[in-house]
């Protein structure tokens, strides 16, 4: 099974400019994972929380670093997970893009 969670959007203080440590602003995080249905699910709705709840509580100053939180956050929480894909993006923080940091993670075991 694969669970997508698309467009997830969101305020939240993240990032290393003065004004962005204190003015919230607009993250959008993409999601997928694949898991294997048996008798057990995972609930998407509980997934949106936990990112949203991180995102917002840990006020991260590195997309990176809230990569990695929100990795060990997934993997502890949601241990049928295979694998999946992580993306968080930054739609107002330049006038002319939107950046993005993005990770994959694949269970080895």
């Amino acid at each position: 099974m694969t669970i997508h969670i698309e467009d997830l959007k969101f305020q939240c203080i993240i990032g290393i400019l003065d004004f962005e440590r204190t003015t919230p602003q607009d993250l959008i995080v993409n999601f997928s994972c694949e898991y294997i249905y048996k008798d057990r699910f995972i609930n998407y709705v509980d997934i949106v929380d936990l990112i949203k709840n991180s995102m917002i509580t840990h006020k991260f100053i590195l997309l990176e670093d809230a990569i990695l939180s929100l990795k060990s956050e997934i993997i502890k929480k949601f241990p049928l997970i295979n694998s999946y894909t992580l993306k968080l993006s930054k739609p107002s923080i330049l006038d002319d893009c939107t950046v993005s940091l993005s990770d994959k993670f694949i269970c080895l075991s």
